[in-house]
């Protein structure tokens, strides 16, 4: 007979420290931004390249490309209730990150139209919940519904708590938008390593793939604003920035969409149930119906 032990050994080992890298990367990144000195505000940050006007409407193309976020975040809002996911444990995060994706949106060209800081509190803010929100969806799907569950709140309030901080010390002249990255940029390694160290067995890990560059896209889009702009001389690399962010939503749906779609054969998992499939994975939390 073979010797199976050491590949088992070995798979043993790999899942026992998991967890554990997680919690280091994410003690890591705190860690870098405590020692880092305060982050401040460009002074020109609310001076996006396209200046452009169009029946009225200042910085038209800034403005009406938040669409792409309301309507991916009502795709999903209206996908999510469509297939009775209020019986899952994990549908207050779904129904949380899409609702925040349309606020997204509204704050977004809110803020637009009229560029300054206290308008940028509202485009900050759903975005901040919507990046914990997520987070706590992928720890949910792929680690533990109940700890995904029970991490919304808290993640949810520490996004909202960064941006309450960073508007409060911009006020005082001394802004800091340390608290705030870190809860933009954080999600994604931890995300991708989860990814990573849980593998999707079937094939909704590509959507949540092209999630995550798309992501990646759209902010060096936002940082090459008036580059994109200036190549183009149609679309500048802010507007370019909502019209990934909102595909890359629209990919986060299709990747929830794949996951919890039962085609009927033997290798989906409820294949037997008319719930949402996804209530599949943790059937004491949801009801049997």
């Amino acid at each position: 007979m073979p010797d199976t032990s050491e590949p088992e050994f070995c798979r043993t080992c790999i899942e026992g420290i998991r967890i554990p890298v997680l919690l280091l990367v994410t003690a890591c990144g705190i860690m870098v931004a405590l020692l880092l000195p305060p982050i401040a505000q460009p002074p020109g940050y609310h001076d996006f390249a396209d200046q452009r006007s169009l029946f009225g409407i200042p910085h038209i193309w800034n403005v009406l490309s938040n669409l792409a976020f309301v309507l991916a975040g009502g795709i999903g809002l209206a996908g999510v209730i469509g297939k009775a996911v209020s019986r899952c444990a994990l549908s207050p995060a779904y129904g949380v990150f899409f609702a925040a994706v349309i606020l997204i949106g509204l704050g977004s060209a809110w803020y637009h139209l009229y560029p300054g800081n206290e308008t940028l509190v509202w485009d900050r803010l759903p975005m901040a919940v919507a990046f914990m929100s997520f987070l706590a969806i992928i720890v949910g799907e792929y680690i533990d519904m109940r700890i995904g569950r029970q991490l919304l709140l808290p993640l949810a309030l520490l996004g909202v708590l960064s941006v309450w901080y960073w508007h409060v010390t911009e006020s005082a002249g001394h802004g800091d938008l340390r608290p705030y990255g870190l809860v933009q940029f954080l999600p994604l390694p931890l995300i991708l390593l989860i990814a990573w160290q849980y593998p999707d067995p079937g094939k909704a890990g590509r959507y949540l793939l092209a999630v995550f560059v798309l992501i990646i896209l759209s902010k060096a889009a936002e940082l090459f604003d008036g580059a994109v702009l200036a190549a183009t001389g149609i679309i500048s690399g802010h507007t370019l920035k909502h019209l990934l962010a909102g595909l890359g939503v629209w990919f986060a749906w299709r990747w929830l969409k794949a996951r919890y779609t039962c085609h009927g054969t033997a290798r989906c998992s409820a294949s037997e149930r008319s719930t949402f499939p996804g209530c599949a994975s943790d059937i004491n939390m949801c009801d049997d119906g």
